[in-house]
């Protein structure tokens, strides 16, 4: 008995058999504020993936061996916005160490881009070295603010559910 308890109560919402006449409500799903919370988190992350994929398309050329890191971090972050955007509160905190990680990284490459401009290095093909120092630079705000969204969406219960009957009348 204990354990037929203990699955069904750690049963998947998917995989629960709900009697009839039951409703299953989200009801933080509804609150605008929450809302808004999972439009932003999917925004940055699509905003993260987008400066990551042009920084490495136009660096391409003299970026040594972050190229297949850059390539996973534009997918994984893709993934990360569909499930966010699917109501899914266990990517937040993936998304959030992920940001903090690519953060470090951005800030550490940052300078690199900078000190490419000058003259005895190779230019990248499509944009200038400067101009991919600061898109490098813009990505650590990008990934502070991720960081600080996921964070809130994941206090915010997007996962709580209430069950409730349908009054029928006969």
């Amino acid at each position: 008995m204990v354990i037929a308890a203990m699955s069904s109560a750690m049963s998947s919402p998917a995989g629960r058999r709900l009697e009839p006449g039951v409703v299953v409500t989200h009801p933080n799903r509804e609150k605008p504020v929450v809302q808004a919370t999972r439009a932003t988190v999917v925004l940055l992350l699509l905003v993260s993936a987008a400066l990551v994929l042009i920084v490495t398309v136009s660096g391409w050329n003299v970026i040594e061996s972050a190229v297949s890191i850059q390539i996973a971090y534009v997918a994984i972050y893709l993934t990360l916005a569909f499930y966010a955007a699917r109501w899914n509160r266990g990517v937040l905190p993936v998304a959030a160490v992920l940001a903090v990680l690519l953060g470090i990284f951005a800030l550490l490459a940052g300078p690199g881009w900078f000190n490419r401009d000058k003259s005895g290095f190779a230019a990248p093909d499509h944009l200038n070295a400067g101009l991919l120092g600061v898109l490098t630079l813009l990505i650590l705000p990008v990934q502070m603010l991720l960081v600080a969204f996921a964070m809130r969406g994941f206090s915010q219960g997007w996962n709580v559910e209430l069950e409730r009957r349908e009054h029928t009348y006969t």
